[in-house]
């Protein structure tokens, strides 16, 4: 049986899908504008989404209370509004990445430091490329993929459809994706020399997961596939950011690999990981995911965050 993500299947052209064959025809249409306008698009388009998506304003403005209770109101009103002009930005950074033809890619994107994955690939080791949800993360695989094909850990569309653009704008210069429950699949990726985009940053419930300090909140619940991954395969650890500079141009850096990994403890590591994203946070804080709500999942008997 054909992968229904892989190929196209006549259903999607049954009339229920036709919402999502408009909304993917209008996502190319964006992606042909001129950049330019599709910047400032962008900011308008999230001013006025977000204006109407009082529960997502009010997550972004928690979390920036919980993680830095000593920024001004000032500089946080500031950052929030920042982060809801990058929130729209991402929808036509998310329509670059599925349609937009390598050239055009390479124009917009610098990487830098992809010397230290060409040479992690001579030595026959997989990386496990540390990211974080950066609203341009989707970009940042594209750009990275044509220089230096890698692996996306994702979670399947619940719409097929959907999931058929998803798969193949997600893959587009990149070998394939990894469904994030196939452990097996990224292991055997990664001890046969593979790149795997893996992004720990968000909270995915109890499973799987520790509390560790992050930013402010000393116990921000935090996956231990990091540990899983690291302590199973023949790899290094590598964060990388992607980052829109105050001229509109994409820096995708490669960073040094992860020394000191603690490999025996799955909490100390989890306290390790935080750190290294933090890092990669502060490279762009007004261009990374807030409205995600990070510090949903507490220890028992702890109240929530978000009331």
């Amino acid at each position: 049986m054909s992968n229904p993500t892989r190929s196209f299947q006549r259903q999607f052209l049954h009339p229920r899908y036709w919402g999502t064959l408009l909304l993917v025809a209008f996502m190319y249409f964006l992606s042909t504008l001129p950049f330019k306008v599709q910047i400032k698009l962008g900011k308008s388009v999230g001013r006025f989404a977000l204006s109407r998506m009082k529960k997502r304003t009010h997550t972004i403005r928690r979390n920036l209370e919980l993680c830095f209770p000593q920024m001004s109101d000032e500089e946080k009103e500031l950052l929030i509004k920042h982060n809801i002009e990058n929130t729209g930005i991402a929808i036509f950074e998310t329509a670059m990445a599925w349609f937009w033809p390598d050239k055009r890619v390479n124009k917009h994107v610098t990487i830098v430091g992809i010397e230290r994955l060409v040479e992690l690939e001579k030595q026959g080791k997989g990386a496990l490329m540390l990211a974080v949800h950066s609203m341009n993360l989707e970009l940042g695989a594209r750009a990275f993929g044509i220089k230096m094909s890698g692996m996306g850990v994702y979670r399947p569309n619940n719409n097929p459809c959907f999931d058929h653009f998803q798969y193949h704008g997600r893959s587009r210069s990149n070998r394939t994706l990894i469904d994030r429950k196939d452990v097996r699949g990224m292991i055997h990726a990664l001890n046969t020399g593979e790149r795997v985009w893996y992004a720990p940053d968000h909270d995915y419930g109890r499973r799987r997961s520790t509390f560790a300090p992050l930013f402010a909140v000393d116990k921000a619940c935090t996956t231990t596939g990091t540990s899983l991954l690291a302590n199973a395969a023949n790899c290094e650890i590598v964060p990388f950011t992607m980052v829109r500079d105050e001229n509109d141009h994409y820096i995708l850096t490669i960073h040094p690999f992860l020394e000191g990994f603690p490999r025996d403890d799955e909490t100390e590591a989890a306290i390790f990981i935080n750190k290294a994203v933090e890092t990669s946070i502060m490279a762009a804080p007004s261009q990374y995911m807030w409205l995600h709500r990070r510090f949903k999942t507490r220890p028992e008997g702890e109240a929530c965050l978000y009331v």
